[in-house]
């Protein structure tokens, strides 16, 4: 414990006001990671706010949008949900650079701003029993619109999480962004499922399906304050510094993949493992468990909702042994067992509710390596000057090709080959796709961010 005194200091000692605002400036530089942290993860929590009531209401959404038989119009559903991804390489392509020109937090500003309008504005989208086709086109446009800011903003938000977290406690530091995830995802899960208790199924397909749609305006308010209230990553900034008063040219796509390849193609085969399991796990699953496994309406809901909090609960502590252990080896854990575990789990979810819940879980927290680790790993395969564009442009095609369409392929297999096994093979592909790649990949354990060069690149 610290005593002030009253005697005066010794001589050629520093004065103490200078100690106090020493103190006050180190407790200032501590403070500013977590507020980093808090911005970042809001944004990326009201994106997935989104995804959440869309995958936990597309019973809802389906009926009140679209026509014909409840089959029809879920997978028209389902295929509008994976257009949104389909314009997220635009937005990629589109925010990238301009992040690594103008700097993070601008572009991440922005981008919570859009994505929570958009996502309010589906909200209040009349019914085709109103409008007709315009409603199902209205829906389109505007998840057009989610996908074109969202491929700016999953990218941003790891490279500002990650180039504002210490070098040693990067991976810690990143799971919040994976919690805020998860967070985000549950939030929008269970004000979708506590309407659904609260107001009944006639009053959902009613109105109720709305409510939880208009609560992403007040998140993305939030989200766009705590951004705009802080500096640039210190990394961003020692690249300005370095170069000065000039202005640096725009960076072409045709540079990007001349020199750049290797961990475009790299990042790319690690998100079509990553983001195939998230999203078959958390977009599609309570559409295969209430049509496939004949779980009612609200268990359906109700069981992947308990899965991802006990994700949650340990992605810290994965993120804290990624730093120690490196993250690599995080991901060899994670696609070794999802690979040998996939098919034993779906089989078991056959059996029952129980075996739905134990089957999900399993596999959910196989899945916690990798969801721990992405936003230390993946923002460091490229340097600082092409750090946001060759993320955000890696991540988001893989994703719009691979991940957002998985519900929606899933769900078509199903049906044409009759077997409730197509998922479990299809996380096995890609986990063999994950791993060919994650061969190559540099491990960047304790790396510096700093620089031109590729962190890590000198341990080879």
């Amino acid at each position: 414990m610290r005593f002030a005194h009253s005697y005066p200091p010794a001589p050629g000692a520093a004065p103490l006001r200078d100690d106090t605002a020493r103190d006050a400036q180190t407790e200032g530089a501590r403070r500013l990671p977590r507020r980093a942290i808090a911005a970042a993860a809001l944004g990326n929590a009201t994106e997935w706010f989104d995804y959440g009531i869309y995958a936990y209401g597309l019973a809802y959404i389906s009926a009140a949008l679209f026509p014909g038989s409840a089959a029809s119009a879920t997978l028209f559903a389902l295929g509008t949900f994976a257009i949104s991804f389909l314009i997220r390489p635009l937005g990629g392509l589109f925010w990238g650079p301009l992040g690594d020109r103008l700097g993070r937090k601008r572009v991440l500003a922005v981008t919570v701003i859009m994505m929570s309008v958009a996502t309010l504005l589906v909200g209040l989208v009349p019914t085709y029993a109103r409008i007709g086709w315009f409603a199902p086109a209205a829906l389109i446009v505007l998840r057009m619109a989610q996908g074109f800011s969202t491929g700016g903003e999953y990218g941003g938000a790891a490279t500002f999480m990650a180039e504002y977290a210490p070098d040693e406690r990067r991976g810690f530091c990143g799971s919040f962004l994976e919690f805020a995830t998860l967070s985000g995802f549950s939030l929008g899960a269970l004000l979708m499922l506590g309407c659904s208790l609260l107001l009944g199924d006639s009053a959902m397909h009613a109105w109720g399906w709305r409510l939880p749609f208009i609560v992403a305006a007040p998140l993305g308010l939030i989200g766009w304050y705590l951004r705009a209230r802080l500096e640039e990553t210190p990394v961003f900034r020692d690249m300005e510094a370095q170069a000065g008063a000039r202005e640096r040219p725009a960076l072409s796509l045709k540079h990007l993949l001349a020199r750049y390849r290797t961990p475009l193609l790299l990042l790319g085969g690690l998100v079509i493992a990553l983001n195939v399991v998230n999203y078959v796990l958390l977009a599609y699953m309570p559409t295969y468990m209430h049509k496939q496994l004949g779980v009612s309406d609200n268990l359906s809901l109700l069981i992947p909702l308990i899965g991802m909090l006990a994700m949650m609960a340990l992605l810290p502590v994965a993120g804290w042994l990624s730093d120690r252990i490196g993250r690599k080896a995080m991901w060899w854990i994670s696609l070794v067992g999802l690979f040998v575990a996939a098919l034993p789990m779906f089989m078991l979810m056959t059996h029952g509710v129980a075996g739905a819940l134990i089957g999900f879980a399993v596999l959910g927290l196989l899945y916690v390596p990798q969801l721990a680790t992405i936003s230390a790993m993946f923002p460091a395969m490229f340097p600082t000057h092409v750090r946001y564009a060759g993320m955000a442009i890696a991540y988001n095609v893989s994703t719009s090709i691979f991940g957002g369409t998985a519900p929606l392929v899933n769900d078509w297999l199903v049906e044409r080959t009759g077997s409730a096994l197509v998922p479990a093979y299809y996380i096995m592909g890609a986990c063999l796709v994950g791993a060919i790649a994650l061969f190559f990949v540099i491990e960047t354990k304790g790396c510096s961010l700093r620089g031109p060069a590729v962190p890590g690149a000198q341990r080879r």
